[in-house]
């Protein structure tokens, strides 16, 4: 176990963020989704060096786990970049979050787990460890900073009572219902 939680998020990297969101909302009834174009973490490194990863992204809860749906843009190096290149689609990593990122990490890193990739989204670090001890998906250790927890919050809320109406949000509308500036996406 990464942490003394639960597995918040569930992770999918898909090629095509569109085609995703139909399935995830049409078939599986998840909803409503927040979309963030052009996400670029601060401070991004991908095995030890700088990279200019950017993705898509959208976010849903479903009950109370997060569903995240990440598009990797262009062909800038990141795990999620590997993932697809591997041939495949689909479930990516699962994440924990923590408002104890230092402990949690040293506790990671002690129980062998590398760091892959990482950088700074919404005031707070995340770190994806590698997935060959976690039997081939990744671990993303993602810190609560308080403008995360209020916008994951409000993504959260928004699915409690969702009646289908209005699907696909604007990453903006969740920033708004937390009560957070807009500077742009994030996960």
């Amino acid at each position: 176990m990464m942490t003394s939680g639960p597995i918040a998020q569930l992770g999918f990297v898909v090629r095509d963020l569109d085609k995703a969101l139909r399935h995830w909302v049409g078939f599986l009834g998840v909803g409503p989704f927040f979309v963030a174009d052009e996400i670029k973490p601060d401070q991004f490194v991908h095995r030890g060096r700088p990279s200019n990863a950017t993705f898509s992204a959208a976010l849903a809860n479903s009950g109370p786990t997060q569903i995240e749906l990440i598009q990797p843009l262009g062909e800038h190096p990141s795990q999620w970049q590997e993932f697809l290149e591997a041939g495949r689609e689909g479930l990516q990593h699962v994440a924990y979050w923590t408002e104890n990122f230092d402990v949690d990490f040293a506790a990671a890193q002690a129980k062998g787990h590398r760091v892959a990739h990482g950088g700074l989204l919404s005031g707070g670090r995340f770190v994806y460890f590698d997935a060959d001890i976690a039997d081939g998906y990744a671990i993303e250790l993602s810190e609560q900073s308080p403008e995360k927890k209020a916008v994951f919050g409000a993504i959260r809320d928004a699915g409690i009572n969702w009646d289908g109406r209005d699907p696909i949000r604007p990453w903006a509308q969740a920033l708004a219902a937390a009560d957070v500036p807009v500077r742009g996406g994030g996960s």
